[in-house]
């Protein structure tokens, strides 16, 4: 089944989908960061959450 294009959040709070908007913004604004940079590190170490801030580091 599709997400829910109203949704406004991560479906996965452990897993980013830069594949859905909705998810690229929410973790763009959440993290700090531009769309660019969150899709080329979900690149770099995969979709996990967690990886994802630690290549960001502490904020």
């Amino acid at each position: 089944m599709p997400d829910s294009k109203k949704k406004s959040g991560p479906p996965d709070s452990k897993r980013i989908n830069v594949n859905e908007e909705h998810e690229v913004q929410y973790w763009t604004k959440t993290l700090g960061i531009t769309k660019e940079e969150l899709i080329k590190t979900v690149e770099e170490v995969g979709t996990s959450v967690e990886a994802v801030r630690k290549a960001f580091g502490p904020k």
